[in-house]
């Protein structure tokens, strides 16, 4: 089954955020849950997972906060997806791919391209598709 859920978006917001502010210096958590609209329990709960992965890290104390282990453009949104979500292919039941059982479907080819897209995109690609969509000229009639 392919199962891209809230936490995945969620989780990719904030890592942009966290990417946008590039500072190396730790951004207080709440800083990002208010900037993204991301209630705090939540995305407290995310980053916990994203540093157990070695994509961020955690300092305490008063100028606490999260910053990245490894650069944003090493970070693709498949490993963020796959660290908050699972495996896009997931074993199905006797161990092998859901693929193996499935084979020659519509649903492995598209969880096959949708790996391939996540894995093509980091989370600096979308600080810089972010910029971009926010220069872009507004119409209004």
């Amino acid at each position: 089954m392919i199962t891209i859920t809230e936490k995945s978006r969620s989780a990719v917001l904030a890592l942009t955020e966290l990417a946008q502010r590039g500072s190396a210096a730790p951004v207080p958590i709440l800083e990002v849950a208010e900037a993204r609209g991301i209630p705090l329990h939540f995305l407290e709960q995310l980053f916990a997972g994203l540093r157990r992965a070695g994509i961020l890290q955690s300092q305490r104390g008063v100028k606490g906060g999260y910053s990245f282990r490894r650069p944003p453009p090493e970070v693709t949104i498949l490993e963020v997806v796959e660290t908050v979500d699972g495996r896009l292919s997931s074993p199905g039941p006797g161990g092998g791919p859901v693929e193996a059982m499935d084979s020659g479907s519509v649903w492995a080819e598209a969880r096959a391209t949708l790996a391939e897209l996540l894995s093509s995109l980091t989370i600096a690609d979308m600080v810089e598709r972010e910029a971009r969509i926010q220069a872009a000229p507004m119409f209004h009639i």
